[in-house]
């Protein structure tokens, strides 16, 4: 049981990206990971959905507040990031980034069909304006890039991991409140970029 603990634990973003407080160029594994899956490679898709599924999922049911459609949502985005892996940039930001923006986009368009569909019977299908999506992009991936190590340690603790605050704190080796303050820094600057076209 130890060791699965350590293993899970070493397979984490936080740790991935911060291991012994040493910070490591690991942004060029997710890359090489993207470029390998552009070569047809199935086992680098699956090593993306390994480390990022439950991010997307995250980003996706909170758009949609739906479950079963966040899980489609998370299928479809896998397989856009299969299918456009050759498109991606590492100049445009980190793969994490760019994953997240396909997931918003797919979860909105996805909220705006099942709107339209819902109207149909009524005569009355809604004529929605073009999505801007540049500047929904370039926020949420400027929110990506305002967070701290620790702080995506902390997400990837609680959101990814599944740890609560306590356990979290004792995983990382942190106070229960400096985890908390964390967490809350954290998530607000994401839901600034997030929300930021809203408001």
């Amino acid at each position: 049981m130890a060791a699965r603990s350590a293993r899970d634990a070493n397979h984490t973003l936080g740790a991935l990206l911060f291991r012994r407080g040493e910070p490591l160029a690991l942004e060029s594994e997710w890359v090489a990971l993207v470029r390998a899956a552009a070569a047809g490679e199935q086992t680098a898709l699956v090593a993306l959905y390994d480390r990022a599924s439950k991010i997307v999922f995250t980003l996706a049911f909170r758009i949609t507040r739906d479950r079963h459609t966040a899980e489609e949502v998370t299928l479809d985005v896998f397989h856009e990031v299969w299918e456009r892996a050759g498109d991606y940039d590492p100049a445009n930001g980190t793969v994490l980034g760019w994953m997240a923006n396909i997931a918003r986009s797919r979860a909105i368009d996805r909220v705006r069909f099942d709107r339209r569909k819902k109207r149909l019977p009524d005569g009355e299908p809604a004529l929605d304006r073009p999505a801007d999506f540049e500047h929904e992009r370039h926020a949420l991936m400027s929110g990506l890039d305002t967070l701290r190590a620790p702080e995506r340690e902390v997400l990837e603790a609680i959101f990814v991991r599944g740890l609560t605050h306590v356990e979290a704190a004792a995983a990382l080796g942190q106070p229960l409140g400096t985890v908390k303050t964390r967490i809350r820094t954290a998530l607000a600057k994401l839901k600034d970029a997030l929300e930021g076209d809203e408001r």
